[in-house]
């Protein structure tokens, strides 16, 4: 069941990767807003949830960063002879840092807002069991110390259909 949660996380991470994806949105959106922001490496890109404390501390950070992660696996037996028939939670947590204040949000919104749309274009079956059906919730988080000076993070929450033999 958990090898679940790992494979729903590598199906998020290459939709987020793929050549049409986060980058290509981000740029997009950047340009209608007027706003420069930088595409992310695949080195920002982390398959953990860590607290940005935390990773500032012990990983070398280039931020933005975005971090890919279930938070939960619920097995509600909706397919009686299946060994899993359920739900997974799966959050894209995008750090984004910077040593002023000015623009923080904006930047923030940018990056939430291609999240976004890349999960869009990403709707429907997953294959090995997962299904998207589009929903999501966005919650922004207050700016705080870290990073660079100040970090600000946007949390998309997800919530996948599963099912498996």
């Amino acid at each position: 069941m958990f090898s679940l949660a790992g494979t729903a996380t590598s199906r998020l991470q290459e939709f987020l990767t793929a050549p049409n994806g986060l980058n290509t949105t981000v740029a997009i959106l950047a340009q209608a807003e007027r706003l420069a922001v930088s595409p992310l490496l695949p080195r920002q890109l982390f398959t953990e949830n860590v607290s940005s404390d935390i990773a500032d501390r012990s990983i070398e950070q280039k931020y933005t960063a975005v971090y890919i992660y279930c938070d939960k696996l619920a097995n509600a037996l909706t397919e009686k002879f299946r060994s899993f028939s359920g739900t997974i939670d799966m959050t894209i947590d995008v750090r984004v840092s910077q040593d002023r204040l000015e623009g923080i949000d904006r930047a923030s919104q940018v990056y939430a807002a291609a999240v976004t749309q890349t999960l869009n274009q990403n709707r429907g079956d997953w294959g090995q069991g997962l299904f998207f059906a589009g929903r999501y919730e966005v919650s922004f988080g207050p700016v705080k110390h870290g990073g660079r000076n100040f970090i600000k993070s946007a949390k998309i929450s997800i919530q996948l259909d599963a099912s498996v033999d």
